[in-house]
């Protein structure tokens, strides 16, 4: 799904693409340079060895999660969904619903921002509310052979005083929105913001795109990136802190963007992305940290379960779908079959019967094609979504795990120094002496720095997952409603065409 022009690919592909007795003080002295906070402390306790649950639930007193949790709980036996091995292609459009994600900064980036953290932001938010529709529409391939592109427009309609004008639009390809979700991604992440995962990339289907082969599946594949690609966007935007980012508006205003970069599936950056990836597992494995908080305990638990149960109703879905085409087929060719029989056919009640008969399973046809594209774009698009957000989710988590572990390498580096400091005391060794209080005080410091980004990260993750649960049962509830209307009004239909050629059925004599 990659634009080769320009560099490009993500994160995700379809072909998976290919982010004692040494001395410990030496005799130069150096200071240990003191590493930045992700973010500003704020309520802190400096002696414990994890985030207190008190301190964070400070201005949120009620239980967020309770009731998203008990609605959408996927955790009873009954709700097991046998995973099929069919696979799905793709269809037509729909225009999906919105969910929250979020982000990352550090004091060195604090220019982007003038506020002293990400709380006043939010806080600040409430003052603007939420008016803002994207639209992702025409489809453009630019330039001919494996050097092509398809370039989509973006045109945004909104009130918000953070932006210039209230309906303006751009053109952008795909790896602008891969560029995007990189810089996004590489700011917010890794301080516990959760950022909505750009849309995958397809070798296979946007070769085909590039050479020209003009055909049904070409025509699926774009339309279902375009689909992607706006409820990416809507899912970033979304987001008061995402939305503020200045990569965020340079995208969204401005006329011509930088070049992506490293955004290629086939590339040496996409294997370096690979390389990291598969690193990453194993530090995952080797990364033992005792959980002192039972939220995070019980939370980490219930995305791993709901993430197999999405996954496996995900591959049901998408194996209706492919049946639902399959069905629509079969009918074309009763149809078809009918027809001809009719025609054949010498007795004039049962020759119109048959014909009429022909006519309805066309009709019946096209409900099972228009059927099978709101399996795809209203159900089977939500979940492969949100199978990609928990990814994210647990991504957070992961980075919570990174920041305690980092904070506790420091702590053991301060207990080995300290170790040291009282030899070259016991030895009297005056010369080194004043380096190692120094290195003890930075190394101090860094402790202190380590503690305040772990129970920040804890705080944010709190909020975030909260935003995320909300925002997940709206989604699905908004989604199966108009899910359950569209087989609603399929059935309708079909008992409509059937009633109307009853009566020719009975006429024959």
């Amino acid at each position: 799904m990659a634009d080769t022009a320009r560099d490009p690919p993500p994160e995700h592909t379809d072909f998976h693409e290919l982010e004692d007795g040494e001395d410990l003080f030496p005799e130069q002295t150096g200071t240990l340079e003191s590493e930045p906070a992700s973010l500003a402390a704020e309520d802190i306790s400096t002696n414990s060895n994890g985030p207190k649950q008190d301190s964070l639930f400070d201005d949120d007193p009620e239980d967020l999660f309770a009731e998203a949790t008990e609605e959408v709980s996927l955790d009873s036996p009954e709700r097991d969904v046998l995973l099929s091995d069919g696979p799905s292609p793709a269809i037509t459009p729909i225009t999906p619903p919105c969910s929250v994600i979020t982000p990352r900064i550090g004091l060195a980036h604090d220019d982007m921002f003038t506020h002293s953290s990400f709380d006043e932001i939010e806080e600040e938010e409430g003052g603007d509310s939420f008016d803002m529709h994207i639209s992702v529409s025409d489809p453009e391939k630019v330039g001919d052979g494996m050097n092509a592109y398809m370039a989509y427009k973006v045109s945004i309609k909104t009130s918000m005083s953070l932006f210039k004008s209230r309906e303006f639009s751009v053109k952008r390809r795909f790896s602008d929105f891969l560029g995007l979700h990189s810089k996004l991604a590489s700011k917010y992440l890794h301080i516990g913001y959760i950022v909505p995962p750009a849309p995958e990339k397809s070798i296979v289907g946007m070769t085909k795109v590039k050479v020209g082969k003009e055909d049904q599946s070409s025509n699926e594949f774009v339309e279902k990136r375009r689909s992607a690609l706006e409820r990416y966007l809507m899912r970033t935007v979304k987001h008061p802190i995402l939305l503020k980012d200045p990569d965020v508006l340079q995208f969204l205003e401005s006329s011509e963007l930088p070049r992506a970069v490293s955004t290629q599936a086939l590339s040496s950056a996409g294997l370096l992305r690979m390389v990291n990836k598969a690193a990453e597992a194993v530090n995952k494995m080797t990364i033992k940290m005792n959980e002192s908080d039972a939220w995070f305990e019980e939370k980490q638990q219930h995305f791993e379960n709901l993430d197999v149960q999405l996954r496996k109703l995900h591959a049901s879905v998408e194996s209706l779908v492919c049946h639902r085409k399959e069905l629509s087929v079969n009918t074309a060719q009763f149809a078809k079959s009918a027809a001809m029989l009719g025609n054949s056919e010498d007795h004039t009640a049962l020759s119109r019967a048959l014909s009429q008969l022909a006519e309805v399973e066309e009709k019946i046809d096209q409900l099972h094609q228009d059927q099978a594209n709101a399996d795809f774009y209203f159900f089977s698009e939500l979940l492969g979504d949100y199978v990609r957000l928990i990814t994210a989710v647990k991504g957070v988590f992961d980075h919570r795990m990174k920041t305690w572990q980092k904070w506790q390498d420091t702590q053991l580096l301060l207990q080995k120094k300290r170790e040291a400091e009282a030899k070259l005391v016991f030895n009297n060794k005056p010369d080194k002496l004043q380096q190692a209080k120094d290195e003890i005080k930075e190394l101090e410091l860094k402790v202190q720095l380590g503690e305040r980004d772990f129970e920040q990260i804890s705080k944010t993750i709190r909020k975030e997952v909260s935003r995320f649960e909300k925002e997940r049962v709206k989604d699905f509830k908004t989604i199966i409603i108009k899910y359950l209307e569209s087989l609603v009004q399929t059935q309708q239909q079909l008992i409509k065409y059937w009633d109307a050629f009853l009566p020719e059925a009975k006429a024959i004599s």
